[in-house]
């Protein structure tokens, strides 16, 4: 495929590397080729990077394997997830889920993703719903503006929950951000 031709969300295999595509940004002057500026994250390393290319260039894309998927438990080095269906369970090393960890609670589903057997990471649900196992009390007369504290979550995650909210609470927290997104 043509670099031009590349949109988010595609992925592509350059240099043994498996690319997914954030954004693409196309520049066309009167005397220049047309040039691609994309900004890619390498799914092995998760590092996020920009690409330019002329047009002409070409890439191999790929579509990867996406197979839903419950979280089981943690063993300390490897999490591990299980297949509803065929009860196939997957081990995931801890250094490629350092984000995730952070919102995986027992039977959560998720979304594991691989290319020719190797698994290259997860997709977390846009919110999950998690209990507040510590929450400061509300401190009266501290509203100059929005008024937050802190609540420690079932997972270890600690977010910035409104005062009404109490320790024992379920609240939803969006896992792009890791805030707070409203009460369960």
């Amino acid at each position: 495929m043509n670099v031009t031709e590349l949109r988010p969300g595609n992925y592509f295999i350059e240099d043994n590397n498996i690319y997914l595509v954030m954004d693409i940004l196309l520049n066309k002057t009167a005397m220049r080729k047309m040039v691609a500026k994309v900004k890619i994250k390498n799914l092995r390393t998760g590092a996020i990077t920009e690409m330019s290319a002329n047009s002409g260039y070409q890439v191999e894309t790929i579509r990867l394997d996406k197979k839903k998927m419950n979280y089981l438990y943690d063993n300390g080095d490897f999490v591990v997830f299980m297949d509803q269906e065929t009860y196939e369970q997957v081990e995931i090393p801890h250094s490629r889920l350092e984000w995730e960890l952070q919102f995986l609670k027992e039977n959560l589903e998720v979304e594991i993703t691989s290319y020719d057997g190797e698994i290259l990471g997860i997709n977390l649900p846009a919110k999950v719903q998690l209990h507040i196992t510590e929450c400061q009390p509300a401190v009266r007369g501290d509203t100059v503006n929005k008024a937050t504290k802190e609540a420690t979550l079932e997972t270890g995650l600690v977010v910035r929950v409104p005062l009404f909210v109490n320790e024992g609470d379920d609240v939803i927290v969006r896992t792009d951000t890791a805030q707070y997104d409203g009460r369960a």
